[in-house]
């Protein structure tokens, strides 16, 4: 099996191809489009600010590419963000595959802090992605902006209000929270992935 991880300016590729290598699956890392376009799996991830990113993707001609793919992709992060039709964060037009919003964390009590950093349940979850999960799993977050629940929402999790914590939409796949930082239950997400 092929995979790709999409190489763009952007964070946690290294810790997504780490976790894949415990998996006992190797990745290429890679921005040509021939590449990725033939890989069986193609990893989108992402830390970091989506004006700058999206800029990128449009000046590499990485945008396009992305939302023509028809082997199954998987956002993670802002990889997930991106994936969606426009970011508060810089007010940024994204990639439109997800036509939902993403909106930014606003505090609604002093103990609410932004961004959201740290483990949190996965509940709600339905799809492939979560074959095998029974209950409120536990995930590892950090975040600033977040996909409200809609109709894609694969997965929700409570934070200041209930939000999206995973996205489906035919082929494309996301997750606001890291499966390569989050233990055994991120691996069963990932190898679920890899099983599509």
């Amino acid at each position: 099996m092929k995979i790709a991880i999409v190489k763009y300016n952007a964070g946690n590729i290294r810790s997504v191809d780490y976790a894949l290598k415990r998996l006992g699956a190797e990745a290429a890392i890679t921005a040509d489009k021939e590449e990725l376009r033939s890989a069986d799996k193609v990893i989108f991830p992402g830390v970091g600010e989506a004006e700058t990113t999206m800029t990128h993707l449009h000046d590499t001609g990485l945008d396009n590419l992305i939302k023509e793919l028809r082997q199954p992709v998987l956002g993670i992060c802002l990889g997930m963000q991106l994936m969606c039709h426009h970011s508060e964060e810089g007010d940024t037009e994204c990639l439109n595959i997800f036509d939902v919003p993403v909106r930014r964390f606003v505090p609604l009590r002093h103990e609410e802090k932004v961004p959201h950093v740290g483990w949190n349940t996965i509940s709600d979850t339905r799809g492939r992605l979560f074959e095998g999960f029974q209950k409120e799993e536990f995930v590892y977050f950090v975040h600033s902006f977040y996909v409200p629940t809609c109709e894609f929402t694969a997965a929700e999790t409570d934070y200041i209000h209930p939000f999206s914590a995973a996205l489906h939409k035919g082929n494309f796949y996301a997750t606001q929270f890291h499966p390569e930082k989050s233990g055994q239950v991120g691996e069963r997400v990932l190898r679920n992935f890899l099983d599509l």
